[in-house]
């Protein structure tokens, strides 16, 4: 049997290191060549590198989180063929040996397998149990009827009476069920029936007495705490924004915007649209305006270089789209926004959307952007203050849309009102060219018709 050991690839053009993202194998586990064997990611690009051989898994090497070199080794593959041991060979009979050890340590001690034991894993050690007995409880079940319970256990009254007690109370089958359910002595009870008979009555004098006044039942108590380890995109996510933050002086800019004729345009087009053609939402109108808005705008279509003091604007509209996946945010880019009409746009926000959620978006699709826009729909709130993402300047947010009561024209009309929440780089936008660039675009939101006018 031969081993051969895969070390990491040189998974993209000048990447020294990467990150181990996920697992697709386990130790023991026996893997055919191509497989997938494990995640890794360079920047925000996620690669799936299959295993070069086929055999099984004996060692593995790094943990979902770690950061390795180029070069560094990841698996040790069990292989047919003959060949003289390598070091690794070596050493992984010297793992199998401890594997021996222990496992006659643990039958010395009594925890050989038996009835209820698990199997060991591959590696010689026992599977960790998902679950613990915990005591049995020896509170009664529920009844079906609700009570109020006086004390668990039975407990001694006070007599009200006088004299000797016989030694069974005297009482009704019906009182003694009750007092039993109640945990009361009826032996300590002076009943007030015929021959100290006890009564339902006494009962109740005894609860009055002795008893609080019962309350609702607690709400559980939650003592779990999850840890999840910040690795892979999140972790990039999270050093991104720490760092805009650290860098940029924010300034954040909110304007309402009516979108009734806008709303009305759009429903109109998505009824008109041609088959196979991609469905309008907000956003394609959005980035119209935006692109219709900068030519008079430019210092928001622009890089900051801080180091070299250089502020580069843009004639193309590179915009980039944040899109929420199941792994974290991403934010695929739409090139030459300017180059495209409404459904050109649509069409592209579909396929970037679909491609980052998937986990399959390139570099290139995910870099380049000049300025960024974001939408959380239905819950986009009332108002956000986004975060600028370096080397950008700007970022426009669109807010949930709602139908509430406006004055125009001295008359109160139901209309579609929306925010647009915007944050800009208060190095190098000031706060009046932020605000005209806004007001451009919400000039053309307004106004659709103006969307399709070259003038």
């Amino acid at each position: 049997m031969g081993m051969h050991v895969f070390r990491l690839p040189d998974v993209g053009e000048g990447i020294a290191k990467a990150e181990i993202v996920a697992w697709h194998v386990a130790v023991g586990e026996s893997i055919k060549e191509d497989q997938p064997l494990v995640d890794v990611m360079t920047e925000k690009a996620t690669v799936e590198i299959g295993a070069p051989v086929s055999g099984k898994v004996v060692e593995r090497k790094g943990e979902a989180g770690d950061m390795v070199p180029v070069g560094t080794e990841l698996v040790v593959i069990a292989t047919d063929g003959d060949r003289s041991p390598s070091p690794t060979d070596l050493g992984l009979a010297r793992d199998q040996h401890y594997s021996a050890q222990v496992g006659q340590a643990r039958l010395a001690s009594g925890e050989g397998p038996g009835e209820g034991s698990a199997p060991s894993s591959p590696t010689g050690s026992a599977p960790t149990s998902q679950t613990e007995s915990a005591p049995t409880s020896q509170a009664e079940p529920p009844s079906t009827s609700p009570r109020l319970e006086v004390n668990p256990s039975p407990r001694p009254f006070p007599a009200s009476g006088e004299g000797e007690r016989p030694t069974k109370p005297l009482a009704a089958p019906a009182v003694r069920t009750r007092a039993a359910a109640l945990g009361i002595d009826l032996a300590a009870i002076a009943g007030s029936g015929p021959d100290g008979r006890v009564q339902h009555a006494d009962l109740d004098a005894i609860l009055l007495r002795h008893s609080p006044r019962p309350s609702p039942p607690a709400e559980p108590v939650r003592d779990a705490v999850e840890e999840v380890r910040v690795i892979g995109l999140r972790r990039q996510i999270a050093q991104a924004m720490q760092e805009a933050k650290r860098r940029i002086p924010h300034f954040s800019y909110v304007e309402e915007v009516d979108v009734s004729a806008l709303e009305a345009l759009r429903l109109d087009l998505n009824e008109r649209r041609a088959e196979g053609a991609a469905k309008l939402t907000l956003l394609p109108f959005l980035i119209r305006g935006i692109v219709k808005s900068i030519p008079d705008h430019p210092g928001v279509n622009a890089h900051f270089d801080e180091e070299a003091g250089i502020i580069r604007r843009y004639a193309a509209v590179h915009i980039g789209v944040a899109t929420q996946t199941r792994r974290g945010l991403l934010v695929p880019v739409i090139h030459h926004a300017e180059a495209r009409d409404l459904h050109a746009i649509a069409a592209e926000i579909g396929r970037l959307s679909e491609s980052a959620r998937a986990g399959k978006a390139s570099r290139e699709e995910l870099s380049g952007s000049t300025i960024t826009v974001s939408s959380l729909g239905p819950l986009g709130g009332i108002a956000a203050t986004p975060i600028v993402k370096p080397p950008e300047v700007a970022i426009v947010a669109v807010n949930r849309i709602v139908e509430r009561p406006v004055v125009r024209d001295g008359q109160i009309v139901v209309r579609k009102m929306m925010n647009l929440s915007s944050s800009f780089d208060h190095r190098v936008v000031d706060g009046f060219d932020a605000a005209s660039f806004i007001q451009a675009l919400k000039g053309y939101l307004e106004t659709p018709a103006r969307l399709f006018i070259d003038a």
